[in-house]
């Protein structure tokens, strides 16, 4: 794989990275929940989407829909019989609970499909291509980031142009405020998180088109999650965009180079961003400068 081709696999993968991002941030950005089962959910979604394509006839397009409206119902149900409970000023006991789901999930997976590696073929268009800038790209692979674009946008008009987008902005800034405005706390959170879910959900079903996947996929994936939230910093659906896409192409370019360490890159990246921040080098180069 040439250099150029690595970027631009890259960044078809980093599309969906950055909705793993997303979700998480949705979730913390609204509630204040750490989700930790989100990776659990992630890979819940590429299950739940190979069972569907194996025992149906149904097309991708038509699963991913199966798939997004059974998460957000999971989503829902999490936070209206369990998190709602626990949202307070305290995020710890929202933490414990989703670290015990994710183990729940986990074990639950292993049980039903076993711990080996899976990967989903969906047939002859996964062989499609067409040359963009003389490389060789998928088809599949360029209508899974166009749907990623897709869903970013949908989530950024859902929050500047919806009801229920202004119930979101409400909820972050201050829930009394939101309480104020007529709006049912607990049925706004239930709905963020039925949203967040979805994201990641869809993200996993749509990665595992492209990679393999197992039951104990979910720690990487709520890893990566994390790193773009970071990264593309927390409430930014811009910053979760582009810190998905430089994740993706990390990745990408670092297995590339090396197979074996590949992931290795990314986890570095991330380390010197943080490193970088925390020392203000913009501000250190200004100061030389004088």
């Amino acid at each position: 794989m040439t250099l150029l081709a690595a970027v631009l696999n890259g960044l078809m993968v980093g599309g969906l990275y950055g909705l793993f991002g997303l979700g998480l941030a949705l979730a913390f950005g609204i509630m204040r929940v750490v989700n930790i089962a989100h990776g659990e959910f992630i890979v819940l979604g590429a299950f739940l989407g190979a069972t569907v394509l194996a025992v149906t006839p149904l097309p991708l397009p038509v699963v991913v829909l199966v798939v997004a409206i059974s998460a957000f119902a999971m989503g829902w149900l999490m936070q209206a019989t369990m998190l709602n409970r626990l949202v307070g000023p305290n995020p710890i006991p929202a933490m414990i609970a989703t670290m015990g789901l994710s183990i729940i999930i986990r074990n639950a997976l292993v049980a039903v499909y076993g711990n080996n590696i899976r990967a989903i073929d969906i047939g002859p268009v996964q062989n499609l291509g067409i040359e963009v800038a003389g490389v060789a790209l998928g088809v599949l692979p360029l209508a899974i980031f166009a749907l990623s674009v897709a869903m970013f946008l949908a989530v950024g008009l859902l929050l500047r142009h919806s009801t229920t987008g202004r119930a979101f902005r409400a909820a972050a800034d201050d829930f009394e405020i939101l309480e104020t405005l007529g709006f049912n706390r607990r049925r706004v959170y239930a709905l963020a998180m039925g949203l967040a879910v979805t994201l990641a959900a869809v993200a996993g079903l749509l990665l595992a088109v492209r990679s393999s996947f197992t039951p104990f996929s979910g720690i990487e994936r709520l890893l990566i999650a994390f790193q773009v939230v970071i990264i593309g910093g927390l409430g930014s659906l811009r910053g979760s965009f582009l810190a998905g896409l430089f994740l993706g192409v990390v990745h990408v370019v670092g297995l590339s180079l090396n197979p074996n360490v590949g992931p290795l890159f990314g986890h570095l990246a991330f380390i010197l961003i943080l490193i970088l921040r925390q020392a203000d080098l913009p501000a250190i180069l200004t100061r030389r400068g004088r």
